[in-house]
């Protein structure tokens, strides 16, 4: 069986070109899936932002430019991380129920 974070980053990687080739929807979309798949799957927060600075340092090569990387990486990995932290939120809702 493969590796979890080798098969994230991998998913990453490509979602993430996708993403920077073709800012739509569809590439968002795909970025909360690999956010919300990973919460599911028990990868933690850290290796997430840890394979999203490897891919983002991957693709500075060929790109126009710094500030549009920045931008584009932002974009996807708030995307990527809004399954966190609806998770998050609803734990702490959660645990202030019976205060």
């Amino acid at each position: 069986m493969t590796d979890p974070l080798a098969r994230l980053r991998q998913n990453y990687a490509a979602a993430f070109a996708r993403h920077l080739f073709h800012r739509d929807e569809a590439a968002l979309s795909a970025a909360y899936e690999l956010g919300r798949h990973s919460l599911e799957t028990g990868v933690s927060l850290l290796d997430v932002v840890q394979i999203h600075h490897e891919v983002v340092i991957e693709a500075l090569t060929g790109l126009e430019g710094p500030q549009e990387l920045a931008d584009a990486a932002a974009t996807f990995l708030v995307e990527v991380l809004a399954s966190f932290e609806m998770a998050r939120r609803a734990f702490q809702d959660n645990s202030g129920a019976g205060d």
